[in-house]
């Protein structure tokens, strides 16, 4: 039985090039086929075909649903074990008692990492395009948290309203001694679960290549066709980005864990690459999923936060304000707005009713709340292509199939 599982678990052979190359003329047109249907898909979009856009965006999702669904209902135990436990700290939260404020304590605690992690899934996974959650998220808390503690000599912010808003303790406290780990240990929790929640966007890539390679089949997506064809031409690979995949590749596959921890643990756009490599060589998941949730909620996080603190800590603020007014001509006009805006966010830490800092707000914060609202709305606008495009691809699917039955 012993090995009859063991064979049950090694991929089935895949066709090489050699083998692909036979019958030219028919595996050409199916490749011109294939590529005129990912055109296709690809010009299904809200700006270019708006309403079939929309329709197979709901479609999609009832798809999806459905799928989902039916897999619950396959796991009906872990489904009930879930329902229980949910009615367990339902009961807990509505009962009264001395355990109210653990159970809040809790819930503030869960909500807050939760939020985290799913702005880390966003990130990572991004249904089509990046949300940059870091840039519009997590990098500006960490920056508020890093000014406000230097204005206020003190990280014990009262709670409420921090995280919701920050201000300075209002007893007079003995000034702490601000340092660069201080600020790091405030901000820690937030930023691991954003860690966390980027690796586990990353998973998708890997179980699509894994299940490719152990079913054999050739799923149409583009990121692994363009890893099979990288593998296919490793020998002739001459442009520096051709070099650098087959490098993140080799030290995938050879290193292994060390390598997946490495290319994890710096900002590496090809990371993706790295979990299709560790799908289609069959590394252990928990050897590829763990290297990549210490490289990047642990190693990489805290790269990450030591730049923005480092970046935004009182001095390196100030001379970098002071070197804008020396610009020539718009120098003064450009630090006074920057000058305004600073100190507006000093008296806010000290006034938590934000009277007479409206003003001082001036353009900069119009301008950011702006692009984060334009860069939330592109990625929901990408959400509904990137499903559009899904279903398009099932009728597809669905054609060739019916083709081969004929």
């Amino acid at each position: 039985m012993d090995a009859n599982g063991a064979e049950c678990e090694q991929p089935q052979k895949r066709l090489g090039p050699k083998d692909k190359q036979n019958g030219s003329s028919t595996d050409s047109s199916l490749r011109e086929r294939k590529q005129q249907d990912r055109e296709e898909r690809l010009s299904l979009v809200l700006w270019k075909r708006p309403f079939i856009t929309l329709q197979y965006f709901f479609l999609e999702t009832l798809v999806t649903l459905k799928e989902w669904t039916w897999k619950l209902w396959q796991r009906k135990g872990v489904v009930f074990l879930t329902i229980v436990l949910f009615s367990f700290f339902s009961m807990a939260y509505s009962i009264e008692g001395t355990h109210q404020q653990y159970v809040q304590y809790l819930e503030k605690k869960f909500l807050w990492c939760a939020y985290w992690v799913g702005l880390g899934i966003l990130s990572s996974v991004g249904l089509g395009t990046g949300l940059h959650t870091f840039l519009l998220y997590l990098g500006p808390h960490i920056a508020s948290v890093t000014l406000a503690a230097y204005e206020c000599g003190s990280v014990n912010f009262p709670e409420p309203p921090y995280p919701a808003q920050i201000v300075c303790p209002e007893e007079e406290v003995l000034k702490e001694s601000i340092s660069l780990w201080t600020i790091m240990a405030k901000v820690r929790l937030e930023a691991c679960m954003w860690g966390a929640g980027t690796a586990i966007g990353e998973l998708p890539p890997y179980f699509m290549a894994r299940a490719a390679r152990l079913s054999g089949a050739d799923p149409d997506d583009e990121d692994y066709e363009e890893f099979e064809e990288m593998l296919e031409q490793a020998q002739s690979a001459q442009d520096f980005v051709s070099r650098a995949k087959l490098a993140v590749q080799n030290m995938v596959q050879k290193v292994g864990f060390f390598g997946i921890l490495a290319c994890a643990s710096i900002p590496n756009p090809l990371f993706d690459l790295a979990g299709i490599t560790c799908g289609h060589f069959l590394i252990p998941f928990w050897t590829f999923f763990g290297a990549t949730l210490i490289g990047k909620a642990v190693i990489k996080m805290h790269i990450q936060k030591l730049f923005v603190i480092i970046t935004f800590s009182k001095h390196i603020v100030e001379q970098m304000v002071s070197l804008i007014g020396i610009i020539p001509g718009v120098g003064a006009s450009l630090q006074k707005p920057f000058r305004e805006y600073l100190e507006a966010q000093r008296a806010k830490l000290h006034n938590p009713a934000g009277e007479g800092t409206a003003a001082g707000e001036s353009w900069l914060s119009w301008v950011f709340e702006k692009v984060v609202l334009v860069m939330v709305c592109y990625f929901i606008l990408s959400i509904i292509n990137s499903m559009a495009q899904s279903y398009a691809k099932r009728l597809q699917q669905k054609k060739y199939t019916e083709e081969k039955t004929k």
